[in-house]
């Protein structure tokens, strides 16, 4: 027969709800209760029912992660540490993909915020002031991008970007061109920034070639107006679109690193598969779902006051997609 709570009030010598609140919310026992009532589940092997300890709590024991495209090679790393922080907390995690489309996040939002305790949220692309009106009603903690009055965990794209600026000026390269990724990408404006301040330090032009769909066949498109320009470098939003101006610069013939290098940016599994291999600026994709967690729970917990900003570090990986100017 199931092992009831009874049953482990019996062995613990407690009462029915002691075991609750020990079980539940083991804020509100004594120290050694819970100890004693712990100890007897384990002992039973008795695993508590989600449904009654949130009617107990008021709390679902759900987190909520809105992203742009779980597609993307970058996405299921964070997620994939998401769920494996959360369930070390006995939290499970409701996911929502909005294909990269801005007006789809707010209704995804709504839609998920009475089966979750809080949100992470995942590269947002929505405007500032329509996420912002969801201040005060659930716990946010928002990831690769800042929106105040969140709390964020971010990497430090513009120093990525240094790295690889550094990378390319040291290899002879002058001239370099950046494909941009979506314009409503926090992410590609924080990365733009750190490549304007890197290439005027260094007084090298940076020729701009756009915004494309941060996707293989985004960075394809772009090639060509690349190859029109006086660049002997290019550095890409995402490795995905590196992965496409590689695709594109093959079927024209141009050599790479040869006659043009390129440089990408999440350092995603392919990455360092393809031939060549990419040279690319790492971001820390597992500490960043873990670190998302841990700052979302200490918001709902009240430990936080939602002013905090956590940043990560980048570093840039050298491979074959690079070389020294012809």
């Amino acid at each position: 027969m199931a092992v009831t709570i009874k049953d482990v009030a019996r062995l613990a010598g407690v009462s029915q709800s002691s075991v609750c609140r020990a079980l539940a919310d083991p804020a509100r026992v004594r120290p050694e209760t819970r100890e004693r009532v712990e100890s007897a589940a384990r002992e039973l092997g008795y695993h508590p029912n989600r449904v009654a300890r949130s009617l107990i709590t008021g709390r679902t024991l759900n987190i909520g992660v809105v992203l742009p495209d779980l597609a993307n090679p970058f996405f299921p790393s964070v997620v994939k540490s998401i769920q494996t922080q959360a369930r070390r907390f006995d939290y499970a995690v409701f996911l929502s993909d909005t294909d990269e489309d801005p007006a789809v996040e707010v209704p995804a939002i709504r839609a998920l915020a009475k089966q979750v305790d809080g949100f992470l949220l995942c590269s947002p692309r929505a405007p500032d002031e329509d996420l912002r009106s969801f201040a005060g009603e659930k716990p946010i903690v928002v990831l690769n991008r800042r929106i105040t009055p969140f709390p964020s965990v971010t990497a430090d794209s513009a120093d990525g970007m240094r790295q690889a600026v550094a990378h390319l000026h040291a290899l002879g390269h002058r001239t370099i061109a950046y494909v941009a990724g979506p314009r409503t990408s926090w992410s590609n404006r924080d990365r733009l920034r750190g490549l304007r301040a890197a290439t005027a330090a260094r007084e090298m032009t940076l020729v701009e070639a756009g915004n494309v769909a941060p996707t293989v066949d985004g960075g394809a498109a772009a090639a060509d107006l690349v190859l029109a320009s006086a660049a002997t470098a290019v550095l890409a939003y995402n490795d995905l679109v590196a992965l496409g101006l590689l695709q594109r610069f093959h079927v024209r013939g141009v050599a790479v690193p040869e006659r043009m290098s390129v440089v990408g940016f999440d350092d995603i599994l392919v990455a360092g598969l393809v031939g060549p291999p990419l040279t690319t600026v790492a971001i820390a994709k597992e500490q960043i779902g873990r670190v998302g967690v841990d700052l979302l729970l200490e918001l709902m917990a009240d430990r936080d006051d939602g002013a905090t900003r956590r940043v990560l570090p980048t570093q840039l990986i050298v491979r074959g997609s690079t070389g020294p100017v012809r």
